[in-house]
Formats: C-alpha cells, structure tokens, sequence
C-alpha cells in the first residue's frame, strides 16, 4: 500500500516534467491499471505509476481544454459571471476570480480580471475599491489573454501557477465598456467569500493600514495582499514566511483542537459514548475543523493539502488501523496528488511533508516538561538542518535565525495569535483586534532583532541537484539517532552544496542573458571575475518591480552579491524601474547612464559616470565599449541618448542598443568603426521607430534578440521590423514566446539558449 501510494504520487509528479501531453488515447489504459493497482502482488507499484501518469495526463488535458482560444485574445468581449474570491486591492487595481457563466463566444469557465478606473492600458490608472464584492453577479466587456507569464531561470512559474488553480485566462474590464451589477449568487462558496471579506474590513477599520492588520488578515482568512514587501523580506530573512500563510501548521493545530474539544465533551455523556465511541467523534470533529478553516482561507491550494492530510489520518483513526507515520505519509501524498495533480509543483508541499517526516525522524517519547523543552529545540534543528539543502535549492538561502525565531514564532502564531485573531473575528470587540495587534508588534520587533543577528542569513548560489541529493543524504545521516556511527560524517556530505563555487565563464568568455521582464529590459553580462547588469526593467507598482521578481533572485540563484558595473542606458521607467531595488540589495561598484547629474540613482556610486563613446576597456579578456551616444545633448529625444554597448570576445560579439531610434542608428553607422554584431539586442522592442534597413545592413546580425512584452500595449514588435531582420538572414528570439535569452560568446563560437525551451513543459506553449 505504501509503496503503490507513492507511485501513484511519483507517476502525476513525472507528468509535470513532459515537455507535451501524451496522446488522449492512453487514456482508455487508465481504468485497468488502477485495477491492477489495487491487487497485493508484486507489479502493483508499477501500475500505480502509471495511474498517477494517466491520471495527471486526463486532468491536465481538461484543464487545458478550458483556455483561452488565441484567436479571442485582445478582443472585446461580452461576459457575464460572478466575482468568486476575495478581490485583492492595490495602488493599480483590483483583481479577483470570476466565474463565467454565459458569453457569446466559448470563454473559459474561471478568469482572473483587473478592473481600473479609465482605461486598463493607461499608465496609472486609479482603483476600484468598493465597486466590487465577493458573489456578485456582473455583465462586463474584458479583453483577455490566454495565460503568460515572464519565464526566467529559477524563477517563478506563473503559468504553472494559474494551470493549478484553473484559471484559463486574464485580463482587464474595459473602462468604455459595459460594467453592470445584476445581482448576486448565493452559494455556500459566495457566503465564506463575503464573510472573508468582512474580516479583513474590520481588522482593517480597527487598525487602518499597519503592518498588524496585514498580518491578521492572513492568518484569519488567508488574505496576504496586505502584507508589504518590507515584511515579507524580514519573514524571509528570519524563516517564518511559512507561518504567514494558512497551512499545514494552523489548519494542523485547528483540526487537532477541534478533535481535543469533541473528545473532552463526549467522553462527558455516556449516551453518546454508546453512540459512538469519543475516538471516532474526535476523528470526525478534525476533519470538520480543518474543513471549515481550509474554507475560511478561501480553500486555497496550500491548505487543501493539509486538509487532505488530515483527512487520511482522521479515517485511519475511525477505521481503528493506525498505520505507520510512513504510511499514514505517503496514503496523505497520494490523496493530494489526486485532488491536484499539479501539487508535486509547489515547493511547499515537498517543505511541509519533508519537515513532517523530519518531526517523525528525530522525536521520541515526551515523559515530562524538561524532555518536551528539550524535543522542542530538537526539532528546530532538525527542520532547519534536514530542510536546509532543498532550501538551498528552492530559494538560494537559508535562514541561520531559524531555529531561534520560530522557536519563539511558532507556539506565538499557532496557540496565541491565531487563535485570537479568529475569536476576534467572530466576535465584534475592538479590544480582541487591538489585543492581538499588540502581540504581533511584539512578535515582528522580536523578529527584527532576529533579522539584524550577524550572519541571521546564509546567502548563496543554488546548487547542483547532485550536490541536494548528497546533502539530504548526509543531514539524515548527522540528524540520525543515537548508536549510529560517525553521524558527524553526515557534514562532509552537506559541505558541497554549501561549499562548490558556482558556474562561471571560463578567461575569454562572457555569458550574456537577456532576462524576460515583460516590457522591458534587463540584460546580465558575466566574465570570470566581474558582472555587469544593463538596464532594470520595469516596475510593477508601489510595491513591485522587475528587481524584486526578476533580476535580484536571478543574481542570487546565480551567486552574485555585486556587481562591478550598473549600466541604465536612459531615463525611462521600463528601463529603470527595479534599478532602486537592485541597488539597495546588492553592492555596485560603478554606475554609468544617460540620466541627468542630479538624478537620485546617481547618489548610490561614489562616482557616477557618463556612457559616452570612449575608449574601450577589458575584464577577463572579454572587451567592452561604449559606442554611443558621442555627446548628451539637452535636444535630443530620450530614447536617442541611450546607452550603446559592445561586448566581444575572441569567440563573438554582441551589442546592446537600448532603445535607440533611426537617428542614432544613423549616427553609429558613421562614427563607428566596429564591424557589425554577431547578437543583436533589437533597438526600443522591435519599435517601428528603429531598426533601419541601413542599420540592420551595416550590423549584419545572426541572432536578433527582442525584449518584450507578451501582447503589449504598444504593439511591439513591429511585423515590419521582424521581417526585415529575416530579411536579412538573422533568427529572430523574443522574450514574450521565448523566455529569458542566453548568449555565450565562447572560444569555439556562440552559444544561444531559450529558457522556455531549455525548461520545455507542456504548459509553456
């Protein structure tokens, strides 16, 4: 059983990885190898694989059929639905869930829509926030898309992310259009969104906009949205971000006093014991307490897991089997691989069982408060250190105030905090809300000492999947119990993930990697020794932008802590809106741009320069040149005094143009002496406005790279222009269909990689 309950797991988890879906006609094999599955024999396990194959291959094959049909993206449609999940308010907008429910055309049956006042393609358009609630029922005209998102090396998956929650397409209400509120939808799901909803007002109204009343929000009813960026950075640094969020640990701890209660008070009436023994009651009071929780978080996908987890164990209670914790582990597993296939995605779900079989690994009999104390610590090392090398892999850190602050976090969220924000929630006193306040402002000064320990935060590049695999292999060696030999030997096998240099250019070779960051541009260029970043791309609002989702993580994942030179190649906000961001998390030896003298970015170098044409200079045998502009002219247009750079090795070249139009296209060609450009980093995304046959002739690309974003509102890049880089013999690469670009200008020649083809799952089409 526990072997074919892994399987099953291990057969949806290796769907995830197909580049494509297996033809629909296997399907038909589905129903005989879960009955074979089901048999005691040997083969069963194999069978269960290939259940879980098939059963991922069917629901991912339903899910994909409810997208989007491309030939309906950008244009204005007709829908009618209900809003249903909690809208999430920003400075921007706001976004919810919509259910449709009738359109002219065949739309998919789950959108995510943002609604601003004017025009959704306007620069800063002003929220709704009181137009729209939880259940109601519109008709509005939306133009969607199907589901995109930037693609880059270790980063987030978005579209992995709305496959999961089935959501099928996103997309904006038109402001011109019809915006008209029919009614509401009564449903059981529509009442726990609005009484959601009225949670988060109150906290809200008692507390108004403080960091307390994010966090109250999120461990009430699962809304994070109001958590800064800033706190999340300190939940991050400090190791608590697990506990921000409605989870393992608290639907864990609801269900458990749910059952403790039920029990206490049955075993009270004998007539019920009769009945039904207190066991069995207690075992049907978890699951109710961690179904009404789970639905109370707005059923989010972390805490049906648990849900799921809790369930199996509560069965295996009343049916009077009590299973190994192995067991009870992997029949959990196979549970939530069954209700979501796309669960072996998520990094939390590996975090949440990895540190279970941790808990179960190190503890043993509790007899008194000494040895509970003592367990208790245990276990935080034993989380910390186990966990530290998937970690690593995950998100590049690990956080050494760990085991300190969720030693103190931990029972403070889960027995105190918690548990008052929902009696705070349900019952209409001020003092409870103000109470609970009071705590978390406790807790979040306790976390900042925390934070500010020396070496609070272990920062690296993610290592090898071989280095992971060894170091899980020895923390299970050195988290062994006592009698098992050499247990300190476990650290040898740790050191290589913690210790192994990261990847780096060989003398003479630069890598070059144009990131996706929508529309915009951020460009990282590595030699041996030094870095170089090219722009920052945009900003995503108050409190986002390309730094914090792009480029910082990459730059870590990368083991990068600076950078010798921050080029920003002219003063417009697709360029520049992460550079702040950039700057403020990793050190920069040197600035060079277009951007006037008293611009604030300047104040971060001791000696900002201007990028005009000069001499050249060398890092590692890799040579670099500025070529334009010759001078910075108050009469030129911005987009003419970007920042033109050459990059070449013995291998190769590449030039990186910002957005330069015709006139400096012009200017190059006649000042510059360079002959032409292996890559070509496309002038303003592929813009009409550049790209000259003169200019594309005199630099004779074979690759022409183009930083854009996915159906942009500017409508780039011109088919004009891409024709005319075919034309002319060069391949054409896009970061809206391609994913970040790597060019290696090595020895032997060039090498260019796409992120969405190196990554290649059958969602990323």
């Amino acid at each position: 059983m526990t072997l074919a309950a892994l399987a099953f797991a291990a057969g949806a988890a290796l769907l995830q990885q197909q580049a494509q879906l297996p033809w629909l006609a296997w399907l038909a094999f589905l129903p005989l190898c879960i009955g074979l599955a089901a048999l005691r024999w040997r083969g069963a396990a194999v069978f269960a694989l290939a259940s879980g194959f098939l059963w991922a291959t069917a629901c991912a094959h339903w899910r994909m059929a409810d997208w989007l049909s491309p030939e309906l993206e950008g244009r204005d449609l007709q829908v009618v639905g209900v809003v249903a999940a909690l809208p999430a308010l920003g400075e921007r907008g706001a976004r919810f869930e919509f259910d449709v429910e009738s359109a002219e055309q065949k739309l998919p049956s789950k959108i995510l829509l943002s609604w601003y006042r004017g025009s959704a393609d306007e620069d800063q358009p002003a929220l709704l926030a009181d137009m729209v609630h939880p259940g109601e029922r519109w008709r509005f005209t939306v133009r969607l898309r199907r589901p995109h998102g930037t693609v880059n090396p270790h980063g987030f998956d978005y579209e992995a992310w709305l496959l999961e929650r089935g959501i099928g397409a996103t997309g904006y209400v038109r402001s011109r259009g019809e915006q008209l509120r029919l009614g509401e939808r009564n449903s059981l799901m529509d009442w726990i969104e609005k009484a959601r909803e009225a949670v988060r007002d109150r906290f809200r109204s008692v507390l108004g906009a403080t960091p307390a009343a994010g966090i109250l929000a999120a461990l009430a009813v699962g809304d994070q949205r109001a958590i800064s960026g800033e706190e999340w950075r300190l939940f991050n640094r400090t190791g608590v971000t697990h506990l921000m969020s409605i989870s393992g640990l608290h639907v864990t701890l609801i269900s458990g006093l749910f059952a403790w209660l039920v029990a206490a008070g049955w075993r009270r009436v004998p007539a019920l014991t009769l009945c039904l023994p207190a066991r069995k009651a207690a075992a049907a009071a978890a699951i109710v307490g961690a179904l009404g929780y789970t639905l109370l978080a707005g059923f989010a996908v972390p805490a049906q897991r648990t849900f799921y987890m809790v369930t199996v164990v509560a069965i295996a209670l009343w049916s009077g089997r009590i299973a190994s914790p192995g067991r009870t582990l992997a029949l959990a597993l196979a549970a939530v691989v069954i209700f979501d296939p796309w669960a072996p995605l998520a990094p939390g779900l590996w975090l949440s069982f990895g540190a279970v079989m941790l808990i179960f690994y190190v503890a043993s009999g509790w007899t008194s408060a000494g040895a509970f104390l003592a367990q208790w610590g245990r276990i935080q090392w034993a989380i910390t250190v186990g966990l530290a090398p998937a970690v690593l892999l995950l998100f590049g850190q690990v956080s050494v105030a760990g085991p300190l602050a969720n030693a103190v976090a931990i029972p403070a969220v889960s027995a105190v905090i918690t548990p008052l924000a929902l009696v705070a929630a349900l019952i209409p006193v001020d003092a409870l809300v103000q109470l609970a306040s009071w705590l978390v402002e406790l807790l979040l000064q306790f976390l900042e000492w925390c934070a500010a320990l020396p070496g609070a935060l272990w920062q690296q590049h993610v290592p090898p999947l071989w280095c992971v695999l060894l170091a899980l292999g020895g923390a299970a060696w050195l988290l062994a119990p006592r009698g098992v030999p050499w247990r300190s030997g476990g650290l040898a096998l740790m050191a290589p993930a913690f210790m192994l240099a990261p990847p780096a250019p060989p003398p003479g070779e630069a890598w070059i990697t144009t990131l996706d960051v929508g529309q915009g541009l951020a460009v990282l260029v590595r030699t041996t020794s030094h870095a170089l970043l090219y722009d920052a791309g945009p900003a995503f609002g108050a409190e986002t932008d390309s730094g914090d989702r792009v480029i910082v993580p990459y730059l870590r994942a990368a083991g990068l802590t600076r950078l010798d030179l921050v080029v920003l190649s002219h003063e417009d906000s697709d360029h520049l809106g992460g550079a702040l961001t950039v700057l403020e998390s990793l050190e920069a030896e040197a600035l060079a741009s277009s951007l006037p003298p008293g611009h604030t970015l300047n104040a971060w170098v001791a000696a900002p320069r201007r990028c005009l044409a000069a001499g050249p200079w060398e890092w590692d045998g890799v040579r670099f040149e500025f070529v334009h502009p010759v001078s910075l002219e108050k009469t030129t247009r911005r987009n003419n005094q970007s920042c033109v750079l050459r990059v070449a090795s013995s291998g190769g070249s590449m030039l990186l143009t910002g957005d330069i139009e015709r006139l400096a296209e012009s200017q190059i060609i006649q000042t510059s002496k360079f002959p032409g450009t292996d890559v070509l980093l496309v002038p303003h995304h592929g813009s009409r406005t550049s790209s000259s046959a003169e200019f594309i002739q005199a630099v004779a690309p074979r690759w022409a790279v183009v930083p854009v974003g996915y159906r942009n509102r500017f409508g780039h890049p011109s088919r004009e222009v891409l024709e005319r880089y075919r034309a002319a013999g060069a391949e054409v690469l896009r970061t809206d269909l391609d994913g970040a670009v790597l060019v290696r200008l090595a020895a032997a020649g060039i090498e260019v990689q796409t992120e969405r083809r190196r990554r290649a799952r059958y969602w990323l089409q």
